[in-house]
């Protein structure tokens, strides 16, 4: 396959995949409740937390980014934290608990009741991100999964959004337009006025 032609087929993938998105008025409607259940929180005064593994993390960190500096208005702050950042407490819970308690530890000590948790998977299968739904259950913390096509363990979360495509770059992919969707719409639902 010639360089244009690769460029052409990655692009049409990505397409057709925002393309299935569009067509899915449940899943639509499942994006919008996320986004609701965000507003909702920071309107009664709690926060965000958001991980990830690998390209996740990445995309964890850049929500709650978006969240607490802004997306596309000048704004107050919103307090969002991505529990992917903090080498000193991924290493010392991963020591001491396993890889698999890495982000469930840090909801235990940073997560408060009324709080929102979004773990971002393509498998849906990350021990670790798995573990989170019955954190957030002892908690009171509502949990978002973003996950690809399929069917996995962390269809435990109070909202698993199931974006359609089984393959990693493609959910990813999804998963980025679903993320700035939320902050996009969770500003509109604050501060639009």
């Amino acid at each position: 396959m010639n360089p244009i032609e690769y460029v052409r087929v990655e692009a049409l993938e990505s397409l057709k995949a925002k393309e299935a998105i569009l067509a899915d008025e449940a899943l639509l409607s499942l994006i919008a409740r996320a986004a609701e259940v965000l507003a909702e929180t920071y309107r009664r005064g709690g926060k965000s937390l958001w991980a990830g593994n690998g390209g996740s993390a990445a995309d964890a960190q850049h929500m709650a980014a978006e969240l607490v500096n802004k997306f596309r208005m000048d704004r107050r702050g919103l307090p969002a934290l991505a529990l992917t950042v903090d080498t000193s407490i991924l290493t010392a819970v991963g020591n001491d608990y396993g890889y698999e308690r890495v982000f469930a530890k840090q909801i235990e000590a940073l997560g408060a009741p009324g709080d929102v948790f979004v773990g971002i998977s393509t498998s849906g299968r990350s021990a670790n991100l798995v573990a989170c739904a019955e954190e957030c259950r002892k908690k009171g913390i509502f949990s978002i999964a973003l996950l690809g096509a399929s069917a996995c363990p962390m269809d435990e979360y109070d909202l698993p959004i199931h974006l359609p495509s089984t393959l990693t770059p493609r959910i990813q992919e999804c998963q980025t337009l679903v993320g700035h969707i939320l902050c996009g719409y969770v500003e509109q639902l604050m501060f639009s006025e």
